[in-house]
């Protein structure tokens, strides 16, 4: 635990938080600033700031969690779908140094793009470009 971090704090019930779920490894609540009704957070209990420092059973046990949530999520509202997202980094927009899925449920129509529309256009990475970095990437798995 961090003594500085929200998520902690809210982990370790020092504030208070709408609850949805809750294991050994994994938290689950509602956003204080919800994207859409229902909007859920999903993070691990222990401290990791960004997902390359999760263990291997932190990692699975979000992602499993998160499969859940996602679940009930879009039963509890009548949503169709949801977006599910991690900003990992400051640069990709994480505010808050602790791992934590966002599940958002999504309607038709709710004027919320599909993630290409953070960027507005698409890369100009050529076949070998793209070839390399496969390799890189590869490489380092």
């Amino acid at each position: 635990m961090s003594e500085d971090c929200l998520f902690c704090q809210i982990v370790d019930g020092e504030i208070p938080s709408h609850t949805v779920y809750e294991d050994e490894e994994v938290y689950a609540f509602l956003d204080v600033n919800p994207l859409a009704k229902g909007h859920t957070l999903v993070v691990p209990k222990d401290h990791h700031e960004r997902v390359r420092d999760l263990p291997e059973s932190a990692a699975a046990a979000i992602g499993t969690t998160v499969a859940s949530v996602s679940r009930a999520v879009e039963d509890a509202v009548d949503a169709p779908a949801t977006t599910i997202a991690y900003n990992n980094g400051p640069e990709a927009g994480q505010e808050i140094d602790h791992v934590h899925a966002h599940v958002v449920p999504r309607f038709a129509g709710d004027g919320a793009g599909a993630l290409h529309t953070l960027f507005g256009e698409v890369a100009d990475v050529s076949d070998d470009e793209m070839v390399d970095v496969a390799a890189a990437i590869s490489e380092g798995v």
